[in-house]
């Protein structure tokens, strides 16, 4: 009798290499410290669980099939142990996401100051949305009721299949998304000028959201400031609360405010009566701006470094060597082992290596798109093509089982399916304000997207399960667990049948830019695709002066003063033949100055961009009313506008007179010309 001692070590070894991926990426995007236990348990359990499928379903497939030969049998573990955490995980999974993570990412983004209020709020905001479900199920349930009879497992069944489809529609959706986008975005990436072009063509629309976002939060700060500055129609504990939520602001200290900001928040906007409604209002206002803010100073520091290091590895060409400075989080040196490598390694690695290995790796990926895609459309109609099924099953033996390499293939086309669904979550604009942040994530935001990972991988993990041979994927404890429940009913068996087929909506929207055409028709961006091009002309020389001013000039006011700390950026060092000091502060009077000059930097660049983006027609009639205006004209020609004398005609004068006329006629087809004698160039 064969025993799983092997097969159990490696799977406690897996766990925990899991779990400690889970905590790295947890402590990248969210203060571990700061953040509260009851946060972290629950978004830990819905990223933990759900990657944790990755490797529990090819151990059931090599459990449920496994084969004598103990050299080809893979990681196997007892049946009723995979039972038991295919329901552990499934069932806390589904509590995660349907209650647990809503319940708390409204409870973080309540804004009142009691956890009973707190609660409440979540209770009466998530009511709403399970109403509805709720109430959409009740169709289902009768639809089961007549089907099958009144029966438990009816309901189980109907719980089951409604989260399910509910899962899969998104999961096709985004997975058919990131199937194109992926590939696509390592091509275009290695080549570094585009690479910069793009780069630079992104960077106007990401620096007016960030100061969009700073003049937000500007007006809801000052109007804390009036609220502090108010003494009558306020009880004391509201005057706590407001004075708690001028110190977690910083006020007033945090930021110098100008008079327009002044004029934008009015005495008006406060009302008369303070209530508990309106503070929490308020402070709910106030940590959404804040984090939108550090979400877009985030984005506007990455981009800075991508451009600085991309234009670094340009200039390197010449002389064959690289050196990126003074390291940073989003630098590229972070992650080439500066201490090992030389600069010219360091150059062969950038300009030749890493392009290379990003095209190869982009044709690989391309090919799996396209093996997923395949096996999606013929997994009912022809199973036995499914290019997956040939990669996973044993063809050797023809008994259908899965072996070790099996195992390894298996958990690598999970891991890519999950990971072209979730990298759309960047690209699909559809959801709020919500985004991650290095150390800066907020709290709502971090439950929402650990249920996101948690709603979409089990439905994904049944879908692949469905590209292997019948007689493979029902001998599996998932399908006896989780299957059969699904296609209980004609209708879940159907949609299970029909609706992956619809991948070829996204995948055709994506490749084909079906999204910018529709943005043409309808004006609505649905997809934030920064891939599609390089840019306008005017939108990537835009956001190369902007990135230039912001490494090689002074600072602006609205991004420096991010901490209250150095005003100096530690880019420019590289432009500059010598470094700023760094014991620079922001002063009253230097950050007035440092406002006047980014806007004469900015209306000469404004400027300068107007009169080279001009067209070839706009040049043209120049030119040509320059010609007309400066030409020399001939005595005959004065003569033809001289008036004779008998007529009324005046002596003289015939050069003004000319110069007079010179605006019109033919010479204003052309624009005209000033009176003064001035030319345009």
């Amino acid at each position: 009798m064969s025993t799983s001692v092997g097969s159990d070590i490696f799977a406690f070894i897996a766990i925990l290499f899991i779990a400690s991926f889970v905590l790295l990426l947890l402590r990248h995007f969210l203060p571990l410290r700061s953040t509260p236990a009851y946060v972290l348990i629950p978004i830990f359990l819905a990223l933990f669980l759900p990657v944790s499928i990755i490797l529990l379903l090819p151990i059931d497939l090599a459990s449920s099939l496994r084969t004598e030969d103990e050299a080809t049998r893979g990681v196997w573990l007892p049946e009723k142990l995979i039972l038991v955490a295919w329901r552990i995980t499934y069932w806390l999974t589904f509590g995660l996401t349907w209650f647990i993570l809503p319940l708390l990412g409204e409870y973080i983004d309540s804004g009142y100051r009691t956890p009973k209020d707190r609660f409440v709020y979540s209770l009466r905001s998530n009511g709403r949305y399970q109403l509805i479900v709720l109430t959409c199920g009740m169709g289902g349930l009768i639809y089961v009721f007549l089907q099958n009879g009144f029966q438990g497992t009816s309901v189980k069944a109907l719980v089951v299949a409604l989260a399910y489809c509910w899962g899969l529609i998104f999961a096709i959706y985004l997975m058919g998304h990131g199937l194109v986008a992926v590939p696509r975005r390592l091509y275009r990436n290695a080549n570094i000028s585009t690479r910069l072009r793009r780069i630079q063509s992104q960077a106007p629309a990401v620096d007016e959201k960030l100061r969009d976002s700073t003049t937000a939060l500007e007006e809801l700060e000052l109007q804390l400031t009036q609220l502090r500055q108010r003494k009558n129609g306020i009880s004391r504990d509201h005057q706590e609360w407001i004075e708690e939520l001028s110190d977690s602001s910083n006020l007033p200290e945090s930021r110098l405010f100008s008079t327009a900001s002044a004029s934008r928040a009015p005495n008006a906007t406060i009302p008369a009566v303070i209530t508990d409604r309106y503070l929490a209002e308020l402070s709910r206002k106030l940590n959404r701006a804040r984090h939108k803010r550090l979400r877009f100073i985030d984005t506007w520091d990455h981009l800075l470094q991508d451009a600085a290091d991309t234009q670094a590895i340009l200039d390197a060409s010449a002389s064959k060597r690289l050196d990126f400075g003074n390291p940073s989080p989003y630098s590229y040196s972070s992650f080439d082992f500066p201490n090992l490598l030389t600069p010219h390694t360091r150059y062969l690695l950038h300009y030749h290596v890493l392009p290379t290995m990003s095209i190869f790796l982009a044709a690989v990926l391309a090919l799996a798109s396209v093996a997923i895609i395949w096996s999606e459309l013929v997994k009912y109609i022809g199973p036995q093509l499914s290019i997956i099924r040939f990669t996973v099953v044993s063809q050797r033996s023809g008994d259908g089982k899965v072996h070790f390499a099996g195992q390894i293939i298996a958990s690598l086309w999970m891991c890519y399916m999950c990971t072209a669904a979730l990298a759309s979550f960047s690209d699909v604009k559809v959801w709020g304000n919500r985004a991650l942040v290095r150390r800066n994530t907020y709290g709502e935001s971090a439950t929402w997207y650990a249920g996101q990972v948690a709603k979409l991988t089990v439905p994904l993990a049944y879908n692949f399960l469905t590209f292997l041979p019948p007689d493979t994927h029902r001998e599996t404890t998932f399908y006896k667990f989780l299957g059969q429940l699904i296609n209980l009913t004609p209708l879940g068996k159907g949609f299970d049948f029909f609706f992956p087929i619809f991948i070829l909506v996204p995948v055709c929207a994506t490749l084909f830019n079906l999204y910018g055409r529709a943005k043409g028709i309808f004006r609505f961006d649905l997809v934030e695709d920064d891939e599609d091009g390089d840019g306008s002309n005017a939108s990537w020389r835009e956001g190369r002066d902007l990135i230039n001013r912001e490494l090689n000039g002074p600072l602006r006011l609205g991004l420096s003063d991010r901490q209250a700390g150095p005003s100096v950026n530690p880019l420019a060092s590289r432009y500059q033949d010598t470094v700023p000091s760094s014991d620079r502060r922001f002063t009253p009077n230097h950050a007035s100055q440092l406002a006047h000059q980014s806007h004469s930097r900015l209306e000469a660049a404004t400027a300068a961009a107007e009169a080279e983006d001009q067209n070839f027609v706009q040049g043209f009639a120049h030119r040509v009313r320059n010609t007309f205006d400066t030409i020399e004209r001939p005595e005959w020609v004065n003569d033809l506008g001289k008036r004779p004398k008998w007529m009324g005609g005046v002596e003289g004068n015939t050069e003004q007179s000319g110069r007079a006329e010179a605006g019109r006629g033919l010479g204003r087809w052309f624009g005209g010309r000033p009176a003064d004698g001035r030319v345009r160039l």
